[in-house]
């Protein structure tokens, strides 16, 4: 028996969600059914969708254009951080550790999935730098295939379309601090063992 066609219209909407197959798909909808709160979820998706603005300088998502990264004075807009989603911008700024501005690709080159290098940022970046005093670009897209695929593409477009390049620079990578070896990923543990220090002179 098939299901109403208003069920139905739902659970195909679920089903356009990255991740949700039919299963998931339809749990969900029938969630919504149940929860009235869930319902606000329409409402949400609506003013997302209408209330917020991407930056016009730096791509990422926000309330206002510029955002607030952007318009902070106090934000050193020569070093340039590249992400590949807002969600990294966060975390970054949560950790406290940069003080420059960003540059948001809003996605990771994946052919697969047809995610193409034209459908990246990445000539808005380029005309950044060459319009901007920019002294460092900072490649901080995810220790992944995918990621480090972007971060090529970002360097091979920099390096054509600028004739004095700035510095670029990658984050580093390797155990985190306060992580147990066990649970950590084999990409992670060899770039700590290919990226170790020397403690001390040998004697």
């Amino acid at each position: 028996m098939a299901f109403p066609a208003p069920l139905e219209e739902l659970i195909e909407a679920f089903e356009r969600f990255p991740g949700v197959g039919r299963v998931t798909a339809e749990r969900l909808a029938f969630h919504v059914l149940r929860d009235p709160k869930a319902r606000e979820l329409a409402g949400a998706i609506e003013r997302a969708s209408t209330q917020t603005l991407r930056c016009a300088a730096c791509g990422n998502v926000a309330e206002t254009d510029p955002c607030a990264v952007c318009a902070d004075p106090e934000r050193d807009g020569s070093q340039i951080c590249v992400v590949e989603e807002p969600r990294h911008v966060e975390a970054i700024e949560r950790s406290g550790a940069f003080k420059g501005v960003y540059h948001v690709l809003m996605g990771a080159l994946n052919p697969a999935e047809g995610t193409e290098a034209a459908q990246l940022s990445i000539p808005a970046l380029v005309e950044r730098v060459v319009a901007q005093e920019v002294r460092e670009v900072i490649l901080a897209t995810d220790p992944d295939v995918e990621g480090e695929a972007t971060a090529l593409a970002v360097v091979e477009a920099l390096e054509q379309g600028l004739e004095r390049r700035p510095l670029l620079s990658r984050l580093a990578r390797g155990v985190p601090s306060g992580g147990a070896l066990e649970y950590m990923h084999r990409g992670v543990l060899q770039d700590a063992f290919e990226g170790r220090r020397a403690i001390g002179e040998r004697r």
